[in-house]
């Protein structure tokens, strides 16, 4: 087992001495000011301009190499901020801690938290680019975003104009062997409502309902996995007891994040304390449904009762909770159309990431992806007609477009001579069920020919998410060789 502190031990040198340092300064979305200092401070000393612009996106200039001052100039994309999720026990602080991230069997992976090599590892790439002595490359723009994971206000922020290079390659796909040449769009769905509530009877008892153990991941590339959605199972089980018992729902907290597919949930109720007493068997009949169902994809779903001798207080209306827990119970969560274009490809998808209850106030977000936007605004309307229906208040935010395929692209095709050139065969062409900001890229800069690739990422948006230290030095050597043929186009 490798510490951060022998990542500078990895080869490239160059890529995990940067990636090193990501896993030191804390990066979530909202809080990447400490890294842009410390990029800006870095770019000084090496001689290379850096700016931040009106959305707080940092960018960084290189004039082109010895003889290639007259070549079109070339971006490099990333975004600075990282998805911040850990197991239940693991005590970590994104906004202070440094990720703790350690090399086993070929990986560099963190174990408790997720590694944030979504998207640490294309930034890394792309700084080692600016300070690689002796290679061939045309005028550079290194365009680091922020708040991606957030919304993607950073590309969303982008000024036209601001970029001079006519391609650019980004580096946030996480599957090497593939160029990717298009990607989804996205919009989110906010469900509210402020709920009536009533005094719990005293002879009632309080019991904690918990889901966990289960693997979680992207809710986009991640989503026809059919992974387990603690919201989900915790609301299935609840609109089932609450049809056999008088169960009044005091609390309920799921999630973590609109576009990672949860990996836990509870819920605090109150319940007749005679029934409260004997809900063990009933959990453990759910407990053993959901293995079985899950066998393959979430066998590890725990959930379990735990008893709460605290006096109960408040809970939801009868009447508002039924349709509370009907409505969560029924929202559509999931592959929703495969790809009729691209084989084995999500189309379009929804995902219930985020839940809360508390003191009366009710808040849901959905995550809905597709490669054609109209499909993606059609099911966020459906799902906000949906909660309607239960007297929810609903409304859409945050879409992005997505980023239409350009099959007959020059870059693409260089790219591919580059590729097979350098490993014997040719990449695979893919589009990826996840927004890329290329997609907003190309709304405020037209004229830019683009692509994407990176090394294989697994279980980005989760705890336990690791990289392939080959396939990092394999993305270095592709970047590098597709600049310097750019440098001599």
């Amino acid at each position: 087992m490798t510490t951060n502190t022998d990542l500078n031990n990895l080869q490239p040198s160059s890529v995990w001495a940067h990636f090193a340092t990501l896993c030191a300064i804390p990066r979530p979305s909202y809080h990447e000011a400490a890294l842009i200092e410390h990029l800006i401070a870095w770019a000084n000393a090496h001689g290379i301009e850096s700016f931040i612009d009106g959305a707080g996106n940092l960018i960084l200039k290189k004039p082109a190499s010895p003889g290639g001052e007259s070549m079109p100039g070339v971006v490099l994309q990333g975004h600075l901020d990282m998805v911040c999720q850990a197991n239940a026990g693991t005590v970590h602080d994104f906004e202070r801690d440094a990720i703790d991230a350690v090399v086993r069997d070929g990986w560099v992976v963190a174990e408790g938290t997720t590694l944030g090599a979504d998207n640490g590892i294309g930034v890394a790439l792309a700084l080692a680019v600016l300070e690689e002595p002796g290679l061939a490359h045309p005028p550079l723009e290194v365009l680091l975003t922020v708040n991606e994971e957030s919304g993607m206000d950073g590309a969303r922020g982008l000024a036209p104009g601001t970029l001079q290079g006519k391609t650019l390659i980004n580096l946030d796909t996480e599957e090497w062997g593939h160029f990717y040449l298009g990607c989804a769009g996205g919009v989110d769905v906010e469900v509210r409502h402020d709920c009536a509530r009533d005094n719990v009877p005293a002879d009632y008892a309080l019991v904690r309902f918990e889901v966990s153990g289960l693997r979680g991941g992207h809710s986009g590339i991640d989503i026809h996995l059919v992974r387990g959605n603690a919201i989900k199972l915790l609301a299935e089980a609840l609109h089932d007891l609450s049809s056999h018992t008088d169960l009044r729902l005091v609390e309920m907290k799921g999630g973590t994040a609109r576009n990672a597919i949860p990996r836990e949930a509870y819920a605090v109720c109150a319940l007749p304390a005679v029934i409260a007493a004997s809900l063990d068997e009933w959990v453990q009949h759910r407990h053993e449904s959901w293995k079985q169902r899950y066998a393959g994809s979430d066998a590890n779903v725990s959930f379990v009762c735990r008893h709460d001798d605290t006096p109960p207080g408040m809970s939801v209306s009868p009447t508002e909770q039924e349709r509370l827990l009907a409505f969560l119970d029924t929202a559509a969560s999931g592959v929703s159309r495969v790809s009729e274009d691209f084989p084995g490809v999500t189309d379009t998808s929804s995902n219930l990431g985020v839940v809360a209850f508390e003191k009366g106030a009710f808040k849901a977000t959905f995550k809905v992806r597709s490669l054609h936007d109209a499909r993606a605004d059609a099911l966020a309307d459906k799902l906000a007609a949906h909660a309607a229906s239960y007297g929810l208040q609903a409304w859409k935010d945050g879409a992005y477009p997505g980023w239409t395929p350009n099959p007959s692209s020059r870059l693409l095709a260089l790219c591919q001579r580059v590729y097979t050139a350098q490993f014997g065969q040719p990449a695979g062409l893919q589009v990826i069920h996840a927004g890329l900001e290329c997609g907003l890229l190309a709304a405020s800069h037209p004229h830019l020919d683009m692509i994407s690739f990176g090394p294989d990422i697994r279980g980005a948006h989760a705890p336990g998410e690791k990289v392939e230290i080959e396939s990092v030095a394999r993305c270095w050597q592709l970047l590098k060789a597709v600049l310097q043929e750019l440098a001599k186009v």
